[in-house]
Formats: C-alpha cells, sequence, structure tokens
C-alpha cells in the first residue's frame, strides 16, 4: 500500500530504493500521477539527456536457441533474412551513415547463442576500423561469451555490451529452454569483469505478469546496469508467441513508470515493439524512458532517426552517452 505517491518520489530523489511490496502497489496508483511522479524522477537524476542508439543486423537467422518471441531461431518458422557476417565495409559504412544523423552509439548485434573466437576476432577488426575511421560509441550484442572474449573486445574499442534477461527468473524456462537465466548472468557478469558497462532488459507482453516484470527489474538493480531496454512484443507470425495481443500505450507507460521507481538513474530505453504504438513511444518519453533504439530493428521496421530528433527536440530532450 502506498499513502502518499509524492512522498514516495521525494524519497526515491532522495537516494532510497524502493521495495519490491512498494513496486508491486505502483500497479495500483492512478496511471496520470504515477507518470508525472516517474518523469519528476528521471529529470532529477538524468536531466534531459536522452541516449539514443542504432543497431545493425550483422548476422541473420540459424539461431541454435528456441526463444518462442525470435523470428532468427531455427525452431520457428518465419520469413527472417539468413546471412552470415556481414563484410567490414558494410557494418562501417552503416556506422558512418548513423554518426551523420546526430546518433552517438551504434550497435551491431549478431544471432546465435555466441559468436566463435575466429568471429570475434572478425568483430574486433571491425570495431577498430569504426573507432578510427568514424569516431561513434560501438556496442556489441554477440550471446554468451566469457571474459576473454569480452576483453578482446574491450580493447578493440567497445565500450558496451548488451544482453537482455527478456524476462524473470521465474518466467524464463516458459520463453527459451536452450539456454538459462543463470547463463545469461553470467555472461553479464563476464562482460563487467571485462571492463564493459552492460546493456540489459527485457520483452514485455511475453504472457508475464506484472511481478515478472518487477522481478526483472529488481535483478537488473542487483547488477547494476544503468541501461535498460523495455521491448514490447512484436507477435512475429510463425512464432509460438504470434497470437498474444501487443500491449498499449498505457499498459507501457506503467511498466516504464515503474521502472523508473525501480532503477531511478538508469538510462529506460525504449526498444523493439515502439512502432506498434500509435504515439510512437511519446507517452512512455514523458513517463520515465529517457532512451530509445532509433531505426529498424532486427528483422523488422522501426522509427527513422530523422523523426526521433525532431520528436526530441520537440520533448526538450538532448542527444548524449549517458551511463558509460
Amino acid at each position: 500500500m502506498i499513502k502518499d505517491l509524492k512522498k514516495l518520489t521525494n524519497e526515491v530523489m532522495d537516494g532510497r530504493l524502493i521495495t519490491k511490496e512498494e513496486a508491486l502497489a505502483l500497479y495500483d496508483q492512478p496511471l496520470e500521477v504515477l507518470c508525472e511522479c516517474a518523469d519528476q524522477i528521471r529529470r532529477h537524476f538524468c536531466s534531459d539527456q536522452f541516449d539514443i542508439c542504432t543497431i545493425i543486423n550483422g548476422k541473420s537467422g540459424r539461431c541454435s536457441e528456441n526463444c518462442k518471441f525470435c523470428a532468427q531461431s531455427l525452431h520457428n518458422h518465419t520469413c527472417a533474412s539468413e546471412y552470415p557476417l556481414l563484410s567490414d565495409e558494410e557494418i562501417l559504412e552503416q556506422a558512418r551513415v548513423n554518426q551523420e544523423q546526430g546518433v552517438l552509439r551504434y550497435s551491431i548485434v549478431t544471432s546465435g547463442k555466441r559468436l566463435s573466437d575466429a568471429e570475434v576476432e572478425a568483430m574486433c577488426r571491425v570495431i577498430r576500423k569504426i573507432r578510427k575511421d568514424v569516431g561513434i560509441s560501438v556496442c556489441v550484442s554477440f550471446g554468451l561469451l566469457n571474459e576473454q572474449q569480452f576483453r578482446k573486445l574491450k580493447e578493440a574499442g567497445a565500450s558496451r555490451v548488451h544482453n537482455n534477461l527478456e524476462t524473470s527468473r521465474r518466467n524464463f524456462p516458459n520463453i527459451c529452454t536452450t539456454h538459462t537465466f543463470d547463463d545469461k548472468i553470467q555472461a553479464i557478469r563476464a562482460a563487467q569483469a571485462a571492463g564493459l558497462s552492460v546493456c540489459s532488459g527485457g520483452i514485455m507482453g511475453l504472457g508475464e505478469t506484472p511481478e515478472d516484470r518487477i522481478d526483472m527489474a529488481f535483478t537488473l538493480r542487483e547488477l547494476g546496469i544503468q541501461s535498460v531496454p523495455v521491448n514490447m512484443l512484436n507477435p512475429i507470425p510463425g512464432t509460438p508467441l504470434e497470437q498474444n495481443e501487443t500491449l498499449t500505450e498505457k499498459e507501457m507507460q506503467r511498466i516504464v513508470a515503474v521502472y523508473r521507481f525501480i532503477l531511478p538513474s538508469a538510462s529506460i530505453r525504449l526498444a523493439g515493439g515502439r512502432g506498434l504504438l500509435m504515439d510512437k513511444g511519446r507517452g512512455c518519453f514523458l513517463s520515465g524512458a529517457n532512451a530509445a533504439i532509433s531505426g529498424d530493428m532486427l528483422t523488422t521496421a522501426g522509427i527513422t532517426v530523422q523523426k526521433d530528433m525532431e520528436l526530441l527536440d520537440e520533448l526538450g530532450y538532448k542527444a548524449a552517452l549517458c551511463n558509460e
């Protein structure tokens, strides 16, 4: 029970971490007031900084893992493209295009459980070229690598690793059985031990409960994650979750607002599925979110960088690299 939401807001801004019981109670608060308070916390900790990044699908399809939401899984029957690692020049050229549009962070994402040592070496080579020739900050999402592999990527110039938890520990076996929640945590800790910052979040609309969403957020808090993607499931035909209903704008606003209370200083990043929202995330950016993935997603269309930059300007945000 929360008797005074504004008092709790002030306590969070003073540095108090809320409890799970308080987080669950936030789901019963009036949405408008909850979002206003979450945005107040965002302004207090993050000012008007907005972390905008883009991704490139550097290797597509033929993934051995059975994640029920994913178009690139061998276990699912979709029309996703299949190709090996892109050439250095293809990855480099897209980095140049994004840098010219004002994007400050560029993420290379590859399908599969993990890259091989040879593939990691190839990616180190292209990361060095990006850092030397373009200068944009580089994030990598290469699966369940070990600490030695992460150290090589950091030495090459990568600054951040992306590895989503996807959902809560309780719900994870309902979504994937070819690797475990603990495999995810082990990879995250290996990246952190290598000196890399970590971006990790999950997907909303997988069939999880509000408690699952909150449990995942508390795991992220325990891991010290400061960049948290909040994806909304895009039910892709041919996946086991193709019949799931998409979440509403109000549901996403509430999730984002509750996450801001749990993770007050993090970059809360709207990611996949944002294009399904009628307002393209505008309401969430007024409810505690202060980061986004722009441009196309891995296998689905996104929102153009130009439109996102116009929206940031309208809302008074300034593009910045946050929580490096």
